[in-house]
């Protein structure tokens, strides 16, 4: 029992130092900016770290909890089993609403740690110190959290096991991703805080000419990596887990993660515009807000309970403190910048709507309409249940038929963007830039028709992605010509790099998603049926037991060859089946497999269901490529300058043409 009880003391022990070590370094520093003390700002630096020791001791109490089955803890009865093999016991910790926060905590504590040591020569600059002071006040919201509606510490009776300690929930101990797909998606979010730390110093500050960005922009990238692997791992983890045979199904909580990314990929657009001619600084500013708001807004979505979805925990009553959280960052953060007003006024204009910021402007506008489309599709069900006590649901047709024509203008900007210098574009110019990229799409869109696809929507998909592609590649093509490898390094070049993974997901959503064939049969062992242009045989169907699931597995050979194994399992301590699909994977097309309920052993019959999907592994692909290009974009290539707190001086139009 001592061993027991020790876990929840630690635990509450480091949370409340940890609460306390935040409020006195955010405190301490604020002073020390105001007072210009040097000596006190360096009283913060213990506070940061014992932050961070305070955030790891409480996440390893919570595991050494989860690993020991400490049942006194109400969070091990909740989400604790004898039988949950070990991997997926440690993955518990973010299983459920309270372990989820204790993760949030961790990595935000970290993050606070490396910006104070990476600037801990700077401290004593007001912007670096407000920045840190404002990480640190977020880092104490997160342990009061942590602290109050979540208390993942929280003492229970002993436990009655015939109602408690299942597990995790089936869907979350059946897959090798759980492992990852969270904590990355997690250092997406969290990341985020610190390019939102750095604009709020600004504003606070008044320096809020092009210094800040400096400071943000990688930040900013990284997070943005993080978060479009995170997002890709949970497409991959949907297909290979849920058995509908999709990747993206519009559900609330994967909405909630992609409206972030949208601002995120916009603010990291058009800070290139506000670095190059000092424009778009409100812009600028409030999409960092944005993004550190939505993360908040999804977080609320996604623990609240307010939402239905398979990936969303159930209510509590965190909900009121994270709408609070979200609704003073808005209005701190729109006060700062009314307060600012004068100073964020931009000293030029858009020359053209026809060169490179006008097409960032552009493409900014999509991005946020894109966002706008999926918050008003995702919380509009709640504004109609809680005005009108009636539900409703938002489903895949609204999405699609809205975000649609958005995602097919985007693909053409990728494709016109990266050839249209600064300022200003001639006809000629654009024409020899485009011939081979225009050339790619149009090859494209004839293979696309030879092989028989139909339909103007992927149609067009494909034709912009080819164009896209194309202008891609000849950026890439010219970058090596001029410096070899080392052109493939810094933010053009990795950007690229970065297009041609989202072309790629582009490309494999809409042929999958747009030719897709799928049917059910029911087979006899030893019988073979021929669907799609392959043949499926039985060769085995038998029952499976473990410590925690019963279940039906089907041996199911494809085109004569190698034999898949689709299984349906019933948790037992939960009596919910859970389909686990088999995937022949290849890059032309994937043959995804499953069994359905009315499959007997006894009798040897089996009921399948078969997809066909063809280029699902491009998605895959492609978000490898946007890690890669992610980390190619954080190296600076050469010639790259650094903008001062002043305005960049106007680059010759001759200097943007002759390399862009």
């Amino acid at each position: 029992m001592l061993a027991e009880g020790l876990n929840g003391f630690l635990g509450h022990s480091a949370l409340i130092v940890g609460l306390a070590a935040s409020l006195f370094g955010a405190m301490a520093m604020i002073a020390a900016i105001r007072t210009r003390n040097p000596r006190l700002v360096r009283t913060v630096i213990p506070y940061g770290w014992l932050a961070l020791v305070a955030a790891v001791v409480a996440v390893v109490a919570m595991e050494r909890a989860l690993i020991t089955r400490d049942w006194s803890l109400a969070y091990v009865q909740k989400v604790g089993s004898y039988d949950t093999p070990a991997l997926f016991n440690f993955t518990a910790l973010w299983s459920a609403l309270e372990g989820s926060i204790l993760l949030w905590l961790l990595l935000l504590a970290m993050y606070t740690a490396i910006v104070m040591r990476r600037y801990r020569a700077r401290l004593a600059d007001p912007a670096v110190g407000w920045a840190l002071a404002v990480m640190l006040l977020v880092t104490a919201f997160f342990f009061m959290l942590a602290l109050g509606p979540t208390d993942a510490f929280r003492e229970a009776a002993a436990p009655n096991f015939a109602m408690c300690c299942r597990g995790p929930n089936p869907l979350l101990q059946n897959h090798l991703l759980v492992m990852f797909h969270p904590p990355i998606l997690y250092l997406g979010f969290v990341g985020f805080t610190v390019p939102f730390a750095f604009a709020i110093a600004a504003l606070v500050t008044g320096r809020v000419g092009e210094g800040w960005l400096v400071e943000t922009r990688r930040w900013a990238l990284f997070a943005w990596g993080f978060l479009t692997l995170g997002i890709v791992l949970g497409g991959w983890w949907s297909y290979e887990v849920l058995g509908w045979g999709g990747v993206w199904a519009w559900d609330p909580v994967e909405n909630a993660s992609l409206l972030p990314w949208l601002t995120g990929t916009a603010y990291i657009h058009s800070v290139m515009v506000q670095e190059r001619r000092g424009m778009l600084r409100v812009w600028n500013l409030s999409l960092l807000v944005a993004t550190f708001s939505l993360t908040i807004l999804g977080t609320f979505l996604t623990r609240s309970g307010v939402v239905n979805s398979v990936h969303a925990f159930s209510d509590g009553t965190i909900g009121p403190f994270l709408l609070g959280g979200f609704g003073v960052v808005l209005v701190v953060s729109l006060a700062l910048i009314g307060w600012r007003g004068d100073r964020l006024r931009s000293p030029g204009a858009i020359d053209s709507p026809v060169s490179r910021e006008g097409a960032f402007l552009a493409n900014n506008v999509l991005l946020a309409l894109f966002a706008f489309v999926i918050l008003l599709g995702t919380v509009f069900p709640l504004i109609v249940e809680a005005k009108e006590d009636r539900q409703i649901a938002v489903g895949s047709p609204f999405f699609d038929a809205m975000t649609r024509p958005i995602g097919l203008v985007l693909l053409f900007l990728m494709a016109v963007a990266p050839a249209l210098p600064w300022r200003k574009a001639s006809g000629e110019l654009l024409r020899d830039r485009l011939f081979w990229p225009a050339w790619c799409g149009a090859g494209t869109l004839a293979l696309a028709v030879g092989v028989g696809a139909t339909g103007w929507a992927p149609l067009l998909a494909f034709a912009f992605a080819g164009f896209a592609g194309g202008a891609a590649i000849r950026q890439l093509v010219l970058a090596a010509r001029r410096q070899g490898y080392r052109g493939l390094l810094g933010r053009t070049n990795g950007g690229m790099v970065v297009h041609l993974g989202v072309i790629m997901i582009a490309v494999g959503l809409a042929a999958s998603n747009s030719y897709t064939h799928a049917a059910e049969f029911t087979v006899q062992e030893g019988e073979t049926v021929s669907f799609a242009g392959h043949t499926f045989t039985v060769v085995d169907v038998y029952d499976f037991s473990d410590e925690r699931s019963v279940g039906i597995k089907a041996d199911i050979s494809i085109d004569g060859g190698q034999a898949y194994t689709p299984a349906i399992s019933k948790y037992t301590a939960f009596g919910m089946d859970v389909a686990t699909p088999s995937v022949k994977s290849s890059f032309v097309k994937d043959i995804y497999l499953t069994v359905e309920n009315g499959t007997k052993p006894s009798t040897g019959t089996a009921k399948l269901k078969v997809f066909v999907k063809p280029m699902v592994m491009w998605i895959w692909i492609g978000g490898l490529l946007c890690g890669v290009g992610t980390v190619l974009a954080a190296f600076p290539g050469r010639n790259r300058r650094r903008p001062t707190d002043a305005v960049s001086a106007p680059v010759p139009l001759e200097e943007e043409i002759a390399g862009v």
